[in-house]
């Protein structure tokens, strides 16, 4: 497993852990990012991370990509 972070753009990935407070685990729940789901790193831009999750895309901090391993 690794953070996606690390994951290089263009890459098809399946979530298997989120880690993080309670609440910021909630939030990426709510944002779609769910264990065994499917998630595309877009772009970087600035430090974050755009990403594909369930057919939309979302812009994701640094901080947050960290606590998504794949």
């Amino acid at each position: 497993m690794v953070p996606l972070a690390m994951v290089k753009s263009g890459e098809v990935n399946c979530i298997k852990k989120i880690g993080g407070k309670a609440e910021m685990r909630q939030f990426l729940e709510s944002l779609g990012f769910v264990v065994g789901g499917v998630v595309t790193v877009i772009a970087w831009i600035g430090g974050n991370v755009i990403v594909n999750v369930k057919e939309s895309r979302v812009a994701v901090s640094r901080e947050m990509a960290d606590k998504i391993l794949v």
